[in-house]
């Protein structure tokens, strides 16, 4: 299913993700160590079994990235030009190994692009959901997409 164009998309529009993901202990370790982050609380099970949590967090990056991917094919595939930059991005709950993550989106604003015919910025609230119904991840991505293309061309 292709994404869908800047026109076809309304403020306050909601599409719930059919498609969810587990995530593992090899998402944690392989993400963390290819963006070399080092941190024990990620990839050291010794020193994370210290912690208030008892066990690995998920890398929040590798959690973010997950949440926007789940996304994309209800709403962006094929159709956005870049992202714009995601903000007010929070983690509420913690993601272990183990968890299964589903995500709602909500269309927050849109305009006509200024310097760019053809192609228009949508914010997009992304939540991301654990098994238990608790927000793990919630973001703001504005992303430039394209406009539907012209009947004549």
């Amino acid at each position: 299913m292709p994404g869908l164009y800047f026109e076809q998309f309304s403020v306050g529009q909601r599409f719930i993700h059919e498609v969810r993901r587990t995530v593992t202990e090899t998402d944690n370790i392989l993400f963390s160590s290819l963006t070399f982050n080092p941190a024990a609380l990620h990839i050291d099970y010794e020193a994370a079994s210290k912690t208030e949590f008892g066990k690995p967090l998920m890398n929040s990056l590798f959690t973010l990235g997950l949440v926007i991917g789940l996304s994309v094919q209800d709403t962006t595939f094929g159709t956005t030009v870049a992202n714009l930059g995601m903000t007010d991005t929070t983690f509420p709950k913690p993601v272990f190994a183990g968890d299964t993550i589903r995500v709602e989106t909500r269309v927050m604003e849109l305009r006509p692009s200024k310097s760019r015919p053809g192609q228009g910025i949508v914010t997009f609230e992304h939540l991301g959901i654990n098994q238990r119904d608790e927000i793990v991840c919630r973001t703001l991505r504005a992303a430039l997409m394209l406009a539907a293309p012209s009947a004549d061309g």
